[in-house]
């Protein structure tokens, strides 16, 4: 924290030159009214929360956009980096703050909601891929300490809201076609009542992708049903995701990236049908209860079974003798969890006082199994095992309004992980294979204070400071290094202490300003220890630091005009020198953290003309350059695209239509989307596409 902390001492006065301490201002255009409740579990305005949190609107993830991916979105909230890799196989991978990057599959280290039913799994990794993006009413990203309180993550927490159906029965059908053979189709039924709504989804989405070998196909269907009474709220939601085929063009090293980004990795990539399938359903059922005017029970339970079956180019002769899962992996999963909560609101001398109490309880169960992947089909079977993590967890939380002018917020959480493996896979015969049953449990306290300064009526300053804790995910404990048998529990959860500090301010009547600035030090920073034949081992090096500013801007400059900015700094570094057991890789104290750029930028001007139904948006994004590898021995070279998308609306009675194109990378710029972390062959680099394009159409009817 000293780097900014010279700095920071100037603000009140710079801050207090800027913005008057009069209360008589004109109402504001832009406010700062965002309800959010991902920080507190409550409803709550996101201008009094001492945390940097910040929610994507309907609109922004709708007009104009693939509706695919979550990365189309988060380019527009600071702190996040969402790599364009359109690598279905592996699903969207994102990092916050740095925390994230190196995840080859899914996310980790950001705990994932999606209404309040957790997209994680008990040990950390999670899928963005059942997140429906064309029916979400907000998206909610939040950065820093706060995160602890949900448990093993260090870099935050996004959750996505799908809308309550309402109003009259509208029926709602919409399709796109454009590049590369892409096109999906969806339709959407919604209405309801004051006391009950609906809402079902289904959708179909198929690509060839900009490479080859990169095809897929997802099928998708999602319902929200709302019910509410006097007292109480219930909402039951259900999910569905088939991707029946997402073909994997794996990464490619420089050389072969700059003769044809469009080529696969290797032949093996073809001949060994690289990628997989996935599948996953899930239900989740939350009751919220008003017991009395100031206490509130809420309890959420959920369950789902998800089927993954990937396929690695891992050299044929090599998996008889590598101890591990062969080339092609098939999971059979089962999961559910549950989470309850008490919350009491309770008036003090010096201003309102609100307490949550909760306990959760997540459980998940893989039927893994390897095989020699032959020609693309099963082979020999070489992995047979039972994955069981159980995630427990208690949390106190409160918020506590004092005078006028100051909130204090903060909370403390219990959580305890275990690990536990149950093998099959045991031979007597030959080189053998040893019973490699065990278990591991993990736990952690982590608390975490925060405090908001109401400087005057368009300005808060807040702070904030907590701990973190990481375990590490099933997938990391898979391996040993040195070729033994067994899974790697001797890894150790990494732990990190962070600070933060930020301004939330408006600025005239038409512009609000988020800032922050903070500083992270990681203990027992998870790294790879050695990677062959498509598997990582990992191994816990030292201390890492990771510091940086954030800074978001909306404004609206005319009453049609509105502007958006999003700059990231981050600076993630090796804070010691690493040695791996085998001595055969050093990581320098001051390398940085690979997979993350340390500046991004995103910039957008939207314009509408109301009287014609006319909307338009062109933004601009930058990201720099990013280390592929912890030796810092290669990088993505820095980009800058352009991406434009407008649209018309008409009114028919009962029928309302929309239109719109979009073109995205309209530069044609050869570029980067994102790396693969410590590839062991040198294939770090996912080419982006060049420039591309969609045509949609939708129409809604109100029955």
């Amino acid at each position: 924290m000293t780097d900014f902390t010279p700095r920071f001492r100037l603000l009140p006065c710079l801050i207090a030159g800027l913005f008057p301490l009069s209360s008589q201002a004109a109402e504001p255009r832009v406010t700062t009214d965002q309800v959010v409740v991902t920080a507190t579990r409550m409803e709550r305005n996101s201008f009094d929360l001492p945390v940097s949190i910040d929610v994507v609107a309907a609109e922004q993830m709708q007009f104009a956009q693939p509706m695919v991916n979550t990365s189309e979105s988060l380019w527009r909230v600071p702190g996040i980096f969402a790599p364009n890799t359109t690598r279905f196989s592996s699903d969207q991978q994102i990092s916050s703050r740095g925390f994230g990057a190196r995840s080859a599959f899914g996310v980790r280290g950001i705990r994932l909601y999606a209404d309040g039913i957790p997209q994680s799994m008990p040990d950390g990794q999670g899928q963005m891929g059942t997140f429906d993006l064309s029916t979400a009413d907000r998206m909610e990203v939040m950065r820093g300490p706060f995160s602890a309180l949900y448990g093993n993550s260090s870099g935050g927490v996004l959750q996505i809201f799908t809308r309550d159906g309402k109003g009259p029965h509208r029926v709602t059908a919409s399709t796109y076609g454009g590049s590369y053979d892409t096109w999906r189709v969806g339709v959407v039924a919604e209405g309801g009542s004051d006391s009950f709504g609906y809402l079902v989804d289904a959708s179909r989405y198929e690509s060839d992708g900009y490479r080859d070998h990169s095809a897929v196909r997802r099928d998708q269907a999602n319902a929200k049903l709302t019910w509410k009474g006097e007292k109480t709220r219930v909402t039951l939601v259900m999910s569905s995701l088939d991707q029946p085929y997402n073909e994997d063009p794996q990464g490619l090293t420089r050389a072969q990236m700059e003769a044809d980004p469009r080529q696969v990795a290797a032949p093996s990539t073809l001949s060994q049908n690289a990628g997989g399938n996935k599948a996953q359903t899930q239900a989740g059922l939350n009751v919220q209860h008003q017991l009395t005017q100031n206490d509130t029970l809420q309890a959420i339970v959920w369950g789902g079974t998800r089927e993954t079956l990937g396929r690695l180019t891992v050299p044929f002769s090599a998996t008889a003798v590598i101890k591990g899962s062969g080339g092609i992996s098939y999971i059979d999963r089962d999961f559910y969890g549950v989470d309850a909560r008490w919350s009491h609101r309770a008036d003090t001398g010096v201003g309102p006082l609100t307490l949550t109490f909760g306990l959760n309880y997540e459980y998940m169960k893989d039927l893994r199994k390897g095989f020699e992947n032959k020609a693309g089909q099963k082979g020999v079977l070489r992995r047979d095992e039972d994955n069981i993590v159980s995630n427990s967890g208690q949390y106190l939380q409160g918020e506590w309004e004092i005078g006028k002018d100051w909130i204090l917020s903060g909370g403390l959480r219990y959580t305890r992980v275990r690990f536990e493996n149950e093998d099959r896979y045991i031979r007597t015969t030959g080189a053998g294979n040893p019973d490699d049953s065990g278990s591991v449990t993990y736990t952690e306290t982590t608390p975490v204070l925060g405090v908001v300064y109401h400087l005057n009526p368009r300005v808060n300053l807040y702070a904030n400071a907590g701990k973190g804790f990481e375990t590490p995910t099933f997938i990391e404990l898979a391996y040993r290094s040195g070729g033994q048998s067994g899974l790697n529990f001797g890894l150790q959860p990494s732990t990190s202490i962070n600070y933060e500090a930020g301004i939330k301010a408006l600025v005239g009547d038409s512009t609000r300003i988020n800032a922050a600035i903070y500083h992270v030090k990681t203990d027992k920073e998870v790294v790879v220890d050695v990677t062959a034949f498509g598997r990582s081992v990992y191994d816990n090096a030292g201390e890492t630091r990771r510091k940086g500013l954030e800074l978001g801007v909306e404004s609206d400059l005319t009453q049609n005009l509105k502007a958006s900015l999003a700059y990231t700094y981050l600076d993630a570094r090796f804070a010691e020198s690493y040695t791996n057991p085998g001595k055969t890789k050093t990581i320098d104290s001051g390398n940085k953290l690979p997979g993350v750029p340390s500046n991004t930028f995103f910039g957008e001007l939207e314009w509408k003309h109301p009287a014609s139904g006319f909307k338009t948006a062109v933004d601009a994004r930058y990201s720099g350059k990013v280390y592929v590898d912890d030796l810092n021995s290669a990088a993505a070279k820095s980009y800058t695209i352009f991406n434009w998308r407008a649209g018309f609306e008409q009114r028919l009675g009962a029928v309302k239509l929309a239109e719109f194109v979009r073109v995205e990378n309209i530069g044609d710029k050869n570029y980067v989307g994102g790396v693969s972390v410590n590839d062991a062959n040198g294939r770090f680099y996912y080419p982006a596409a060049e420039r591309n394009y969609l045509f949609g159409i939708s129409a809604s009817i109100d029955l």
